[in-house]
């Protein structure tokens, strides 16, 4: 398989993967707390992240930035987590999948890393078929007051967007291990979710199988194998190429939640659903071309749907793939 075909197969991956998270935490919370699913993700996550940080015995110590800076982004990401999980656990798969791709329009309006100027009123124009698009997909299979998930997505979306450009300021010109900093933010959100949880920790041990490989599924899969997978294809393709094939993770996630779920596809969540992809895809390109146009650096694709973050450490240079 040629590179190019490798790469995008690997970014497909991801996407599929993130999309189907939305599902796996679902299915988690049925059967334990949330606060109990949050911790147990975090602790299989940190203990797979420190095991390859010990396997890379070449690597050099852990610098001063990567612990300082991961600190402040372990509690932001542990935020989204809390938010995006109870909302996840109130509202359908499709549903969470698709509200939180808001992220991919609001996270320009709040980085203002060296932007020079406003946003083009084409960026707006897009948020606005975005949040009609979100009217929509909460309207379900009639207009009626939002339900409390789909609000709560909502509110993730906005958390981590906030998240996102937060790491774009903190790690600009800072030579960064992604890994290093995944690590850190992992044991954070591990300590943050421990005393919480601790009252329900015995419900583990009565989950079964099928709950912990659920819990193994989120940490292992969706969080450390898809940010290593995502480091890696990222580091062979241009930036547009990989935001264009990670921003399919809400079609996954709506595919994922019609055909194992059983979610319900009405005409108006079916017409919320090209709007939203219709918006965010509108709106990442002008935002792009904004960019562009202003000198200012090609963004990076947006962060996972796990405890872990985007690349953060200049990526070397690659030859862009026609798409």
């Amino acid at each position: 398989m040629p590179d190019a075909r490798r790469t995008d197969a690997v970014l497909l991956l991801v996407a599929l993967v993130w999309g189907s998270s939305y599902l796996s935490a679902q299915t988690a919370t049925a059967v334990l707390p949330v606060l109990v699913v949050l911790f147990a993700r975090y602790a299989l996550s940190a203990a797979a992240c420190l095991a390859l940080v010990a396997a890379d015995r070449r690597s050099a110590p852990w610098t001063r930035d990567e612990i300082r800076i991961g600190l402040p982004l372990g509690v932001t990401q542990a935020a989204i987590l809390v938010v995006e999980t109870y909302g996840v656990a109130h509202t359908s798969a499709a549903n969470a999948g698709l509200i939180i791709s808001l992220t991919i329009v609001i996270t320009p309006l709040l980085d203002r890393t060296g932007r020079g100027g406003g946003l083009p009123p084409a960026f707006y124009a897009a948020a606005g078929v975005c949040l009609l698009a979100v009217g929509l997909l909460m309207s379900g299979n009639g207009f009626h007051a939002p339900r409390s998930g789909d609000l709560l997505m909502l509110g993730a979306a906005v958390i981590r967007a906030g998240h996102v450009a937060l790491v774009g300021r903190l790690t600009a010109g800072r030579a960064i291990r992604p890994l290093r900093l995944t690590t850190v933010q992992t044991l954070v959100g591990t300590a943050l979710f421990l005393a919480p949880a601790s009252g329900d920790l015995p419900a583990l041990v009565h989950v079964g199988a099928a709950g912990w490989a659920q819990l193994l599924y989120l940490a292992l899969f969706c969080s450390v194998f898809a940010f290593l997978a995502q480091t890696w294809a990222v580091q062979r393709t241009s930036a547009s190429r990989a935001s264009l094939l990670l921003g399919t993770e809400p079609i996954w996630a709506a595919a994922v939640g019609i055909t194992l779920a059983g979610d319900h596809f009405t005409p108006l969540t079916g017409l919320g659903a090209v709007l939203m992809l219709t918006g965010t895809y509108w709106g990442q390109a002008v935002e792009r071309a904004h960019r562009t146009a202003t000198g200012l650096p090609p963004a990076p694709p947006e962060g996972p749907a796990g405890p872990t973050a985007p690349p953060t450490a200049p990526a070397p240079p690659t030859t862009p793939t026609a798409v």
